[in-house]
């Protein structure tokens, strides 16, 4: 009998997972969105996937543009997290308000200062994934390393601070 998706997503929300903003800058303004699936895949070339949903807008500007930023939120971040995970979402640059951030030299993405690491991406391919794509994006920065910091996990279904 195959599993159900009901029964898929509470299994994986026993596994914790570290929390990203990827945004990427189109011509008009900047998209941004919380992911809890970022990987490592290659050292060497350095490459990254995320998991995107296949018919919602951050696959398809990051398509359109061809490369983005990662930024992997630091403790205390979760409510960067939730505002970038709500629909109907303003651009990145209203939902930042007061926060400090900078842009990449590759990808002119926004990264946040306050984060743990920010990678700085181009799109290497988008492979289709059932539901979803998986981006596979070639890391040609890192302009952001804070190797002292905490992360933000996300597990059961809430943001937590990671130990430490």
């Amino acid at each position: 009998m195959p599993v159900s998706p009901a029964d898929f997503a509470a299994a994986l929300r026993q596994h914790p997972a570290g929390v990203a903003l990827m945004t990427v800058r189109d011509d008009t303004d900047d998209v941004g969105t919380t992911v809890t699936s970022v990987m490592s895949v290659s050292a060497d070339p350095p490459l990254v996937a995320v998991g995107l949903a296949a018919d919602g807008y951050p696959a398809e500007v990051l398509e359109a543009v061809g490369s983005c930023a990662l930024t992997v939120l630091a403790a205390g971040q979760a409510i960067l997290a939730s505002r970038f995970s709500s629909a109907g979402r303003p651009g990145a640059r209203h939902l930042l308000e007061s926060v400090p951030w900078s842009r990449t030299a590759g990808s002119d993405a926004i990264v946040l200062d306050g984060g743990v690491v920010a990678l700085d991406c181009r799109l290497d391919r988008l492979v289709p994934a059932g539901d979803h794509v998986l981006a596979l994006l070639a890391v040609v920065g890192v302009p952001v390393l804070r190797e002292d910091a905490a992360p933000l996990l996300r597990l059961r279904g809430r943001y937590v601070d990671a130990p430490g």
